[in-house]
């Protein structure tokens, strides 16, 4: 028989609304057909309970989460409250500073007054060869401009081509330097500046330092211009060999030792005492590592009255002679006594002619005790040539004292 879904007179394999195949035709809707408009009832209205929660939740405990909202509300708003009272009582919007005492005074004499007036003489030095460059110090001995500083400092500029020197002044002028001379030997040189009225240093005495007096090193430490460091005098006649640094210095300074803090770029600047005159040049440290290092509480300073010396020398003639005794020795001790050991004699030299040998141990020049090689070294040097100097030493076991007439370098 025919199927359920089949129409009467119209099986539903043939109806073309079933057809996939079948043309799509339009036309006017069978009368009849269209439903009937109906107006929207009103149903029943939904709770917030049963909005939010489908009927799972009691009132009871709706009612209990009111409470507890209600808490947390005002717990907040007490916290609140506090928390704006004490921001409140941190802040005082008419709030005054009381007025400041006087600046602290500063009496002649203190470490500030003597920097004032020692810091206009000082200057940096600057030096460019090609791209290379280096930093250092000096202090302005003379009113024509001329300049007092290390060897070490400028050799760079003196062996190098097209090198240009610059001395940076306190109040930051710049001006051209030329270097009027060098002594390797004492690691001493003099630079000019064409300045006007200069500030010139007050040159001192060294000789009348002592131990545990204070001194002020100013300089130009790792570039940091018109630094000032306190310290003491550590120690004086302090024999020093210095380290040449890629430099023509070969020297062998009778030092000042001090614990004020020199570091590179120091050198060639004042140590002054507790008067403001210059009584070093600062030279040279003391470092525990390797290459360049930081204080120790290490430094040593050419005394003044070598360096005065030395400088006025470079200024009149450029160069300096240093007289000599034509011997090379080394440090010896016997466990009691010690001092310098002849190793060769310079041939025509004033220790040859005077007598000196090999083996023989030196112990005293003129009034200085010999206790090493770099001891005898400046020992000489800080006599003149020419001059005659008694000299006591020990040959095979005996004492012996010759006269030598020292030569020049």
């Amino acid at each position: 028989g025919p199927a359920l879904w089949d129409g009467p007179g119209a099986p539903a394999d043939r109806d073309p609304w079933r057809d996939p195949g079948s043309a799509a035709r339009l036309g006017e809707p069978v009368e009849g057909d269209a439903a009937p408009d109906r107006a929207p009832g009103s149903g029943a209205r939904l709770s917030v309970r049963e909005v939010l929660f489908g009927k799972r939740v009691h009132p009871r405990a709706l009612a209990l989460l009111a409470v507890i909202a209600l808490a947390i509300g005002a717990v907040g708003g007490v916290v609140g409250h506090l928390t704006a009272s004490g921001a409140q009582g941190l802040t005082e919007p008419g709030a005054t500073l009381t007025s400041t005492s006087d600046s602290k005074e500063r009496p002649p004499g203190s470490v500030a007054d003597i920097a004032a007036r020692v810091l206009p003489a000082v200057v940096s030095i600057e030096i460019k060869v090609g791209d290379q460059g280096g930093t250092g110090s000096g202090v302005v001995i003379d009113p024509a401009g001329y300049v007092l500083t290390n060897n070490h400092v400028v050799a760079p500029a003196a062996q190098g081509n097209g090198a240009t020197i610059e001395a940076i002044f306190s109040n930051g002028q710049r001006m051209p330097a030329a270097i009027v001379g060098r002594d390797p030997k004492t690691d001493l040189a003099v630079v000019k500046v064409a300045v006007a009225n200069p500030t010139v240093a007050r040159i001192g005495s060294s000789s009348s330092l002592a131990v545990g007096d204070g001194v002020l090193a100013i300089g130009s430490p790792l570039g940091l211009a018109g630094t000032v460091t306190d310290g003491i005098v550590s120690a004086v006649n302090r024999p020093v060999r210095l380290d040449s640094g890629g430099s023509d210095t070969n020297a062998v300074i009778d030092a000042i030792q001090t614990d004020a803090a020199i570091n590179p770029g120091n050198s060639g600047g004042p140590l002054v005492d507790s008067t403001g005159a210059v009584v070093g040049i600062n030279t040279a440290i003391r470092s525990l590592g390797q290459g360049e290092g930081g204080s120790i509480g290490l430094g040593f300073a050419i005394p003044i009255d070598d360096a005065r010396r030395i400088a006025e020398a470079l200024i009149r003639d450029g160069s300096v002679k240093h007289a000599d005794l034509g011997v090379n020795a080394k440090s010896v001790t016997d466990g009691t006594t010690d001092g310098a050991q002849v190793q060769n004699v310079v041939a025509g030299g004033a220790a040859a002619a005077a007598g000196i040998v090999e083996g023989d141990v030196i112990l005293k020049v003129g009034d200085r005790t010999i206790a090493g090689a770099d001891e005898l070294v400046v020992a000489v040097r800080e006599l003149a040539p020419g001059q005659s100097v008694p000299i006591e030493l020990v040959r095979d076991g005996r004492p012996l004292t010759v006269t030598a007439v020292l030569a020049s370098d």
